[in-house]
């Protein structure tokens, strides 16, 4: 149930959600997302992109305040005049990570794998490419023991034989949260998370920080990544009229398309009632 006033947080998924489906942020958004920080309310970008992408991420978000970044496992606060600051930086072990892979391989079948390990400017995926992945120039060739060598950002997996919800449905069944966060973000891909690491978690840093209530916070989305936010966020959960069927239905709200700027005209109106 939305709140009555504002908000005193607000944080917006990109992809599929902020962004248009042709990569672009309208001028109308970014104008919109600058009145709500006029209005004194902080902003949050909360993306499953790694920290390798931050300055596409920084482009697209110009108003954020807060960058919650690779799912929840990279926190920056944007607002310090020195400079951009790190809150929270998560790794999961390559070990941990080739044995869940051994674990689940054994009950759904070979997996495609690719692995984010580095947060340099525009690093590549590691792995085995699939075509489906739309990325093709962000990434590189790299054995699985390549992949598993090193901690990774978060790791990536799929079947040629099973739908993505169906894929996460049983990979949850099989990796305990304590070991891996598994998730989805419309990719086509399950994605494997440090334990305790989701949007939601990632959240909590900044709200803590400016000694602000969940209870406070309005969320957008689209995507079963951004489900953890929709159930921590108290002042109203909104998806745009595309979104997953899961993330719909958790909705307090839904707003219009992310091609039709729904998370700018659903602040626009807040702010002009």
């Amino acid at each position: 149930m939305t709140r009555p006033g504002l908000p005193k947080l607000i944080a917006t998924d990109l992809d599929g959600t902020l962004v248009r489906s042709d990569d672009t942020v309208s001028a109308y958004t970014h104008g919109v997302l600058d009145r709500v920080r006029a209005a004194g309310i902080p902003v949050v970008g909360a993306t499953g992109r790694g920290p390798r992408l931050t300055e596409l991420t920084r482009n697209d978000i110009r108003a954020a305040d807060f960058l919650v970044m690779a799912g929840g496992g990279r926190v920056v606060d944007q607002s310090d005049p020195a400079g951009p600051l790190v809150l929270r930086d998560e790794r999961l072990r390559g070990e941990v990570l080739a044995q869940l892979l051994t674990d689940l391989e054994a009950a759904v079948g070979p997996l495609t794998v690719m692995v984010e390990a580095s947060d340099e400017h525009d690093a590549p995926l590691w792995g085995d490419y699939h075509p489906s992945w739309p990325y093709p120039d962000r990434f590189e060739a790299r054995s699985r023991a390549e992949c598993l060598s090193c901690d990774v950002i978060k790791a990536f997996a799929r079947t040629a034989d099973h739908h993505v919800d169906d894929l996460l449905a049983a990979a949850r069944r099989i990796v305990p949260p304590e070991v891996a966060t598994l998730t989805q973000a419309g990719l086509g891909f399950v994605e494997i998370c440090p334990p305790g690491v989701d949007k939601a978690t990632g959240l909590s840093v900044i709200a803590d920080q400016l000694g602000v209530d969940p209870a406070d916070v309005l969320v957008f989305g689209d995507q079963p990544n951004d489900l953890p936010m929709f159930g921590w966020a108290g002042w109203a959960r909104v998806a745009v009229a595309n979104a997953h069927p899961d993330v719909r239905a958790a909705a307090d709200e839904i707003t219009l398309r992310n091609d039709d700027d729904g998370v700018a005209v659903y602040l626009d109106r807040l702010l002009s009632r």
